[in-house]
């Protein structure tokens, strides 16, 4: 599972390096203790984590930033989408990014399969649609992992009162 994480990871990076420019502000949230995408990049990246020891990173909860509104060109969750409370991490990427910014969302697969429990993935992207998204790019081909590519559009209402799926809690596996 972890070289599949780090496959996501980078495919994220690759996508990120590659379309914006090194001006470009992101705002990272994912498990970011390490602040591995700021350290990866050249571009400013806002790493947000719960706890962290690295000053680098912003010890805050997800669904409340210190970042000023439309303020970010891309918001990435990648594999941090696991608190209850996820579609408010979700509103808060939404009211921090740019008008046309990008949402990138790496999930584990089994957390968004009906078949087993887990949430249906078209759902899923219906009710992030709601909140003003566009979904550009659904990736399904690692076993492992969901990519999605959303946009934020340039003039949106947000809807009132979303049906969010809940996503399957996560079981991790001693390897």
């Amino acid at each position: 599972m972890l070289r599949s994480y780090f496959l996501e990871f980078c495919t994220l990076l690759q996508f990120t390096s590659r379309y914006f420019p090194a001006q470009a502000c992101y705002y990272h949230s994912h498990p970011a203790g390490n602040a591995a995408v700021a350290k990866n990049v050249k571009n400013k990246v806002f790493s947000i984590d719960l706890v962290s020891d690295d000053p680098s990173v912003i010890a805050c909860d997800m669904a409340h930033t210190p970042l000023e509104p439309s303020s970010v060109d891309v918001a990435i969750f990648c594999l941090s989408l696991m608190g209850t409370n996820f579609p408010s991490y979700l509103q808060e990427a939404n009211r921090v990014l740019k008008p046309s910014g990008w949402l990138l969302i790496a999930e584990v697969r089994s957390r968004l399969d009906p078949n087993t429990g887990g949430a249906d993935p078209d759902k899923f992207s219906e009710a992030i649609s709601q909140l003003g998204f566009s979904l550009v790019s659904k990736d399904e081909k690692n076993k492992m992992f969901v990519l999605f590519y959303f946009r934020k559009k340039e003039k949106s209402k947000v809807a009132k009162n979303i049906e969010w799926p809940q996503l399957k809690p996560c079981l991790y596996k001693r390897r």
